[in-house]
């Protein structure tokens, strides 16, 4: 199996049709991959200490945004959860020298349901979320990666969301999200020096994991994912540490709510 880094847009904005570019991205990834037999999603809304992983059997939808019509509260995505592929996670995790807790309770956050709502609309596919580590420490992220990298080979689909770019102040919402529009006076960089380095990192195989555990150095670095609010970043670090020598395709080259965001396939094969 594939690993993915996706883009999962601005709340429920891509289901809701406010935002038809990241729709289309999402409703492709489907075919980015082999049908999995499960999906792990690490995600960017979830940060814990030690990394968490959802054990619920049926995990409910946590709406973790404000401000969204009525019906964006009522959406509905009946996945399974699976226990067992937790329990299996929480091992490989122990393994590999990570601390890591079941969690029983917790349901899926935005960053796991609006992707697979639009991907797997038939909700057949059993679903397993994984927080992301609070330090948001590249190097953690990397091992967490490798952790998770065998289950490729039993056609578990390792699902990373966030966004390669991540900052309030260079959005435009625009339309009847005016009201989030950037008022710092600040001129946006395009994004564009930022996402091509972003990108010459992601494509060498050989350094990969050393460029991006230094990705602060890229340009617009902090323009892209202000210091200590990198937590839609470092899902790309996990998709890339659990396909570490596997050759990386852009699956996704455009803008997002006005700024340019890449999403990557690692390795395996489009279905």
């Amino acid at each position: 199996m594939a690993t993915l880094y996706v883009a999962h847009g601005g709340g429920p904005m891509p289901v809701m049709g406010a935002d038809p570019v990241t729709r289309r991205h999402l409703e492709s990834i489907a075919g980015e991959t082999l049908r999995p037999e499960a999906i792990v999603c690490v995600t960017a809304h979830w940060e814990a200490d030690p990394i968490r992983v959802s054990a619920h059997p049926a995990p409910p939808l946590l709406f973790d945004y404000g401000g969204f019509p009525k019906e964006t509260y009522e959406y509905e995505y009946a996945a399974r959860g699976n226990p067992g592929l937790a329990l299996r996670i929480r091992d490989l995790l122990v393994e590999a020298g990570l601390g890591c807790e079941l969690d029983e309770t917790r349901g899926i956050d935005h960053g796991v349901f609006v992707p697979l709502m639009l991907a797997y609309p038939e909700a057949d596919v059993p679903v397993v979320a994984v927080s992301i580590h609070a330090s948001l420490d590249p190097s953690i992220h990397l091992g967490l990666g490798r952790a998770l990298a065998p289950l490729r080979d039993d056609g578990v689909l390792v699902l990373c969301s966030g966004m390669s770019f991540h900052n309030f102040d260079g959005f435009d919402f625009g339309g009847q999200f005016a009201n989030f529009r950037n008022t710092s006076g600040m001129k946006r960089p395009t994004g564009a020096a930022w996402d091509a380095a972003l990108a010459d990192a992601v494509f060498d195989v050989q350094n990969r994991a050393k460029r991006l555990a230094e990705w602060r150095s890229l340009p617009e670095a902090d323009w892209a994912h202000p210091r200590g609010a990198e937590d839609h970043f470092v899902p790309l670090l996990v998709a890339a540490g659990a396909a570490e020598h596997d050759h990386a395709h852009r699956i996704f080259d455009g803008a997002i709510l006005g700024t340019k965001v890449s999403a990557y396939r690692f390795g395996g094969s489009s279905g």
